[in-house]
């Protein structure tokens, strides 16, 4: 007779397959049922015609992070995702033509940013220290932590902290300290972006991203950002997990305090010590617990932008490109505007290209290239005219334009196919509210530490989350390390209850 307790996931994103694998190394019987045929939700991977595109994250930030969480379930970095650092990190383009490569290399970075700006090196470096320290200390006092109760949060210790990590200075007023060119304060901000953000009203101690870029680097693993998923699926079903795709949640069945499992769309009820909701957390709210009142309150929280992303199979190669190449077009804070405040966008949008093939040949077919430019966009907002046809149209004439300009004179010519993702195509396909990609609720003050959503419900004790939405935050090393508190809750929890 199997005594493990039972724990059901729903959804195979990364947070629900890796919260999966750590409960199940832990002595837990684990089913993961998931909606789509694949795994992966917002870190999904396409093939077509011999080309491989990574749906969502395309480049591997906070290498260390990764590996503190992933070497607790056995997995190796380097060795096991075989992953090549990324040199530069990327490469700027700006409007009047001149670039800019974010490189780690100390002598070419104080070549460039001396030309650009005389005695500038020295404050780039006052920069990258203390936005590394912003995030060694976010790591250790902020994120890497669960909160149980306010005052562990709003504290003595805690107020020392967030004023060492300038939560009251916006980025782009933090900016200037260290810079005067606006292509470098530019720069050295867009990576708010990253975590659907908009540096003109995010705190300054995201000069973490940046921070850490430089001091720790980027990486790609071999095969795209998706093998992060198939090691994870390997690690979780070598320890006994069991997959379920195509078999959607249509409710979690709750009985007095606690949950006695879910519901699957078909009338299936799988019970369980214990569910898991990987899914989008706005969403589990509306849609799969009867709690109309958590619901509207999350209604009234910030979201992050989202993105329309174009993925092109490209019969030749484009040796301009970088594996990562950022198209950063003026006027900057108008082009953010549009998009943060009227919920629109510019007709030369800033955006960025994923062009793999530069660290992994098995991307694309030989002499072929397999690009995915990435348009950061509003996220869905019924309150404003959002035609997302012409928002499309716009996006792609602004995005062929400028490469145009670049010297990519031909490239509309060379596209063999493409594939567009809207903010609706993420609404569908992943049950992310408002189509918020960059990890639906957005990383605001008031929606971090104790005040972003906890991994563990208020009144269904047994009920728990991961995922973005959650404790500590977006994007993959978040999610990772959120997976990891979320057991870490679950475990401390069942002391108690097992």
């Amino acid at each position: 007779m199997n005594n493990k307790p039972k724990a059901v996931v729903i959804g195979a994103g990364i947070g629900g397959i890796a919260t999966a694998a750590f409960l199940a190394q832990n002595g837990y019987a684990v089913d993961v049922f998931e909606k789509n045929a694949n795994p992966g939700g917002r870190c999904g991977q396409m093939i077509q015609e011999g080309h491989r595109f990574d749906l969502g994250a395309t480049i591997l930030l906070m290498p260390s992070l990764y590996k503190k969480v992933l070497s607790e379930l056995g997995i190796d970095l380097e060795k096991d995702l075989e992953t090549t650092s990324l040199e530069p990190v990327y490469k700027l383009f700006f409007s009047d033509g001149s670039d800019f490569a974010f490189t780690r290399n100390r002598e070419k970075m104080k070549a460039q940013l001396e030309a650009i700006e005389p005695g500038s090196f020295p404050k780039f470096q006052e920069y990258v220290k203390e936005g590394y320290e912003f995030f060694n200390l976010s790591m250790n006092d902020l994120l890497d932590k669960n909160f149980d109760h306010l005052f562990q949060f709003v504290n003595l210790k805690s107020m020392r902290l967030l004023l060492k990590l300038k939560v009251w200075i916006f980025h782009t007023d933090y900016i200037k300290r260290f810079f005067k060119d606006p292509h470098l304060r530019m720069a050295f901000t867009f990576q708010n972006i990253y975590v659907g953000q908009n540096p003109y009203q995010a705190p300054a101690f995201f000069s973490m991203l940046p921070g850490a870029e430089i001091a720790e680097g980027a990486l790609f693993p071999k095969g795209g950002m998706h093998r992060i998923v198939e090691k994870l699926l390997e690690k979780a079903t070598s320890l006994g997990v069991q997959f379920h795709y195509k078999s959607p949640t249509a409710k979690i069945i709750l009985n007095g305090d606690k949950t006695e499992g879910i519901l699957l769309e078909d009338g299936t009820r799988i019970d369980a010590d214990l569910v898991i909701a990987n899914a989008d957390l706005p969403y589990v709210y509306k849609e799969l617990l009867p709690d109309k009142e958590a619901a509207d309150r999350l209604k009234k929280r910030k979201y992050s932008c989202s993105a329309i992303v174009f993925h092109w199979g490209m019969d030749k190669t484009y040796p301009q490109l970088d594996h990562h190449s950022v198209f950063l077009n003026d006027p900057y804070k108008d082009g953010l505007n549009k998009i943060f405040k009227e919920k629109s966008l510019s007709e030369n949008p800033s955006f960025y290209i994923h062009a793999p093939v530069r660290s992994d040949k098995s991307a694309a077919p030989e002499n072929h290239d397999t690009l995915s430019v990435i348009v950061p966009v509003a996220h869905i907002d019924s309150k404003y005219d959002q035609d997302w046809k012409k928002l499309k149209q716009t996006a792609r004439a602004g995005v062929i334009s400028r490469l145009k300009e670049a010297g990519l004179g031909d490239i509309e010519e060379h596209i063999k196919f493409e594939v567009c993702y809207l903010p609706k195509t993420w609404k569908k396909t992943c049950n992310v509210t408002h189509g918020s990609v960059f990890g639906s609720l957005g990383h605001t003050i008031f929606q971090m530490g104790y005040f972003r959503p906890h991994n563990q419900h208020k009144k269904y004790r047994n009920l728990y989350f991961a995922g973005g939405s959650t404790h500590p935050g977006n994007g993959v090393p978040l999610v990772l390390l959120g997976a990891k508190l979320t057991t870490e809750r679950i475990l401390k929890d069942a002391k108690t209850k097992y």
